[in-house]
């Protein structure tokens, strides 16, 4: 039997490959739905939902599950998918399908930017929906206190907008968690270290100082999405309430990292966010398909390493990311490091699809030096003192009245503590089952590949 994430560590029979000093952190969630990994884009369309399969087996091969809290997340629904999202382009996301393209009204497709980034495949609404309940899912966790970081490697689609879908991304999660956070805390900070410009919720939070959004990218003029410049700092109120930080092709590990912690540490010092939000997109690591950076896995985790420090209550998210095998390496990885613990560096012998991760088999395959660095020192200093000037406009905290008329005292899911618990106590009784459906899909998965 092949190991796969699971409720209860201490079932009987289970014998994990690999045990960790550290205790068990109840603190530290991993939020999940299996089904999410089985839905297709299409077979020339370089997102994969496969490779969060790939990013499961990884993790509970390697032990992790062991001492994080697991949580099967149910879809969002309807009610809070408009939160942000239009009501006709909820509608639309719901009615369409391969096979109702014939019976649109003319001119849907245009309307709702539907093309070859977006394209229609079966169980569109289904698969938008599962993971953006994830990520609401995990929200609720902080804002009740069950965890201090909450993981959903299958969130982080941060170019969807309003009414219409981009870049691979059809449901914002992002921005909905955002503003389930914001119904609890004074000021949220949005960090995104994915290839592409967080663009979708740069622009969802463009005029308020309670959104803090800051993206590392690449950025040409040319490059999707096409923004991301400099001089995008917000505006309104909240102007110098976004940052952004141009990279050119090819930036290495020291470089990247001395630059996002120069920038994050006095980054957080000014706005003193109570809760953070990190989009953890893999096509910032060198071979990604899209990809023009010379990461490597431990660099990227670093990042991430060092916005855990500060101690703050974090939603992790996934993102972008268009090679599986080295997607699902360094979501383990930083899951690994979330939980403040190491794992080996080979990859686990009786771990399913092990093929994929050869000829070397190891969570730090050699990344860099496929592109030429195109980012001089003096570029790079200049993009820092350039930040850091847009920091200081801070000028401190912004400060927000906590009264109820401002923050509502419920979560957007409308549910009661009494529901809650029922809810997790029905996702515990029906571990079993689950438990079971994941190897059938894995067993079809393998099958398809």
């Amino acid at each position: 039997m092949s190991s796969t994430l699971q409720y209860d560590s201490k079932r009987e029979g289970y014998s994990p490959k690999f045990e960790f000093d550290a205790p068990y952190n109840p603190n530290v969630s991993y939020h999940f739905n299996g089904d999410v990994s089985q839905f297709h884009y299409g077979v020339k369309h370089p997102m994969k939902p496969f490779r969060l399969m790939l990013t499961d087996h990884l993790v509970s091969s390697y032990g992790l599950h062991k001492i994080m809290d697991l949580y099967e997340t149910r879809p969002a629904t309807r009610e809070e998918l408009a939160e942000f999202h239009s009501e006709d382009y909820i509608e639309f996301l719901a009615r369409v399908s391969p096979d109702s393209l014939a019976k649109l009204p003319r001119g849907s497709l245009e309307k709702f930017n539907i093309g070859d980034d977006c394209p229609i495949f079966q169980g569109l609404y289904d698969y938008s929906a599962l993971y953006a309940g994830a990520s609401l899912d995990a929200t609720r966790k902080l804002i009740k206190g069950q965890s201090d970081i909450a993981i959903n490697w299958s969130g982080g689609l941060h170019h969807a907008k309003k009414s219409n879908p981009s870049g691979f991304c059809y449901v914002n999660d992002i921005v909905l968690s955002v503003l389930n956070l914001l119904r609890y805390h004074p000021r949220v900070l949005y960090i995104d270290i994915d290839l592409h410009h967080g663009d979708g919720v740069q622009e969802a939070f463009y005029t308020t100082d309670r959104v803090f959004t800051v993206s590392f990218h690449k950025y040409n003029g040319e490059f999707f999405p096409g923004t991301g410049k400099l001089d995008e700092i917000g505006c309104s109120r909240g102007k110098h309430f976004s940052l952004n930080v141009p990279l050119d092709d090819g930036i290495d590990d020291d470089s990247y990292i001395n630059l996002f912690k120069s920038i994050i540490d006095p980054l957080i010092t000014s706005f003193k966010p109570t809760v953070i939000i990190q989009q953890c997109g893999a096509d910032s690591l060198g071979h990604d398909r899209l990809g023009c950076f010379n990461l490597n896995v431990q660099a990227h985790g670093e990042c991430v390493k060092f916005v855990k420090s500060f101690g703050l209550p974090m939603l992790v998210l996934g993102g972008g990311g268009y090679t599986p095998r080295n997607v699902s390496r360094l979501w383990a990885y930083e899951t690994s490091l979330l939980n403040g613990v190491s794992i080996p560096e080979d990859i686990p012998a009786d771990i399913p699809f092990r093929n994929w991760f050869g000829p070397d088999y190891s969570l730090h395959p050699v990344l860099d030096n496929l592109y030429e660095n195109k980012n001089s020192k003096k570029y790079l200093d200049n993009i820092r003192i350039r930040c850091l000037e847009n920091i200081r406009f801070l000028q401190g905290a912004p400060s927000v009245r906590m009264e109820q008329e401002v923050i509502p005292n419920q979560d957007l899911s409308g549910l009661t503590q009494e529901e809650d618990d029922a809810i997790e106590e029905l996702n515990a009784e029906t571990d079993k089952f689950r438990f079971e459906q994941m190897e059938k899909d894995s067993m079809r998965a393998g099958e398809l590949h």
